[in-house]
């Protein structure tokens, strides 16, 4: 028997070699499939379709997927192993299945959508029949803008010379308008007018596709400006669309806080908690909101890289060969990687665990010290030096201080935060008690929740509650005020103290 098998996805044309036995999740992941619960077998939003091969049916697949859905070959992915030659089918390319799980109310509309995020490494795009309210097709795509810079400054510095920032808006407008329109061919057999297009993001993504100058996010107080609602004509755009739609980029919080994060209040209902809740978008810049139906503040943080495994020695995004995930074993420690291979670097969330897993065996101190500055090996080549951890300190005192002086101003403690909700994909992956021993989430388990994409999430909604409508997002404007951290002055020494990791077990 060979230690080999091969792979067929569809409809993404692709044949994979693979080592027997390889997860599936840590395949696919390689490939764009998300694992929305984290792949602990809580969802269905990794359903796969076995037309070739076969798969057992666990547990977990018998409680979440229905007799006839089992039958027909639908399995959950983060459930398999490849222990044999597999042609499947991915539910998350599939548009006859693309629907949403969670309910929502709405108020129905004649035609379809389109939800954009606008995220500074990849665009995700849904066609949404307002009907209904379902998912017809869904297209994502790395930013084109990526060749001039990987991050959201580096873009800046690109735009800011010579002819720099029309090359930036021309290449984002030109590849949203071709992924508009793959979704109404890949929504094939049905037919409608595209009413509306929604497109959220971070305030350097907003200023970009909008046309206005970056110049003043270049440089202190870090001022957009204008970060408000952007109105554009589908034909204007260069973009042909059935139904001529009007095309709406939401307005921004404040300066670094972009729409992303207004849409993250839509998806989440902080605007309508009774209780105090808090968003938080872990990434180079990472975004706080703390509040309930009452008010809301935000800010923005610099944390830095680290946690897309960025600007570690080692470092890469989750794919093939990244640890992905540490722990504590038998005194040691055991890393997992995706894909099954050999590994070769580490990711964000392997990061978080190796660091927590250090201070757990004491080979890490509390400053963030490693025994005589020897680096900290983990498997294979891949090992963590003293400048790794320090960059983890610095990311999560960025997001430590930065909630906690929102706190203060507010008036509550992390006791008082009813729920904590993590945006992004990163949120999905982290592992929650890791995070919690570093310091980084100090709170029990049953108050953090993943939240997903909920930039998506929010524009979806955003296409049923249009100003002219019943004005959900103006309202919520109204109740956000942003806080300049670098104005605060007590966020430099509260950075210092956050820095430091948690000793023994979280306070």
């Amino acid at each position: 028997m060979s230690d080999f098998v091969h792979i067929e996805l569809l409809p993404l044309g692709k044949v994979l070699r693979v080592k027997r036995g390889t997860s599936l999740q840590d395949l696919l992941f390689a490939h764009g499939v998300e694992f929305p619960c984290g792949g602990r077998g809580r969802c269905k939003g990794c359903k796969i379709k076995v037309l070739a091969g076969a798969l057992p049916v666990s547990e977990e697949e018998q409680q979440r997927l229905t007799p006839a859905e089992l039958a027909d070959g639908w399995r959950l992915a983060c459930r398999g192993r490849a222990e044999s030659d597999l042609k499947i089918e991915l539910a998350q390319w599939e548009a006859a299945i693309l629907t949403d799980d969670s309910a929502f109310a709405f108020t129905p509309r004649e035609g379809w959508g389109v939800a954009i995020d606008v995220g500074t490494t990849t665009i995700v795009a849904q066609l949404i029949d307002l009907q209904t309210g379902h998912v017809l097709a869904v297209r994502t795509a790395l930013n084109a803008q990526a060749k001039h810079g990987a991050d959201i400054m580096s873009r800046v510095e690109f735009a800011m010379a010579g002819h720099g920032q029309r090359t930036l808006q021309n290449l984002v407008r030109k590849q949203i308008g071709r992924l508009t329109k793959e979704l109404l061919t890949a929504a094939e057999g049905a037919s409608g007018e595209v009413k509306s297009v929604v497109l959220v993001g971070n305030t350097v993504m907003h200023h970009l596709f909008c046309g206005i100058s970056v110049e003043p996010l270049s440089h202190y107080p870090f001022e957009p400006v204008s970060s408000g609602l952007q109105l554009f004509d589908a034909a204007a755009l260069g973009w042909s669309l059935p139904g001529t739609p009007t095309v709406r980029f939401l307005p921004c919080l404040g300066s670094f806080v972009g729409s992303d994060i207004l849409a993250g209040l839509l998806a989440t209902k902080m605007h309508e908690s009774e209780g105090l809740a808090a968003l938080i978008d872990l990434g180079t810049n990472g975004e706080i909101v703390v509040g309930n139906r009452e008010r809301m503040l935000c800010a923005s943080t610099a944390a830095g890289p680290a946690f897309e495994g960025a600007r570690i020695s080692m470092g890469m995004r989750a794919a093939t060969g990244a640890i992905s995930e540490v722990r504590v074993r038998d005194g040691g420690i055991e890393c997992h990687v995706l894909g099954n291979v050999a590994p070769r670097g580490i990711c964000g969330s392997g990061l978080v665990d190796a660091v927590a897993a250090g201070l757990e065996l004491g080979w890490i101190s509390s400053k963030g010290r490693l025994p005589n500055g020897v680096p900290l090996a983990l498997a294979g080549p891949v090992s963590l030096n003293q400048w790794d951890v320090r960059e983890l300190q610095l990311a999560k005192g960025a997001i430590a201080a930065g909630l906690r002086i929102l706190l203060e101003q507010w008036g509550a403690t992390r006791n008082d935060l009813a729920q904590v909700f993590l945006a992004g994909a990163f949120g999905n992956y982290i592992n929650h008690t890791s995070a919690r021993r570093i310091g980084l989430l100090d709170f029990a388990p049953d108050k953090v929740r993943a939240a997903g994409n909920t930039a998506l999430l929010g524009a979806k909604l955003a296409l049923f509650s249009l100003p002219e409508q019943d004005g959900t997002y103006p309202r919520i404007l109204g109740m956000v005020k942003h806080v300049s951290l670098n104005e605060d002055a007590r966020f430099q020494e509260t950075f210092v103290e956050e820095m430091v990791f948690p000793e023994g077990e979280s306070h």
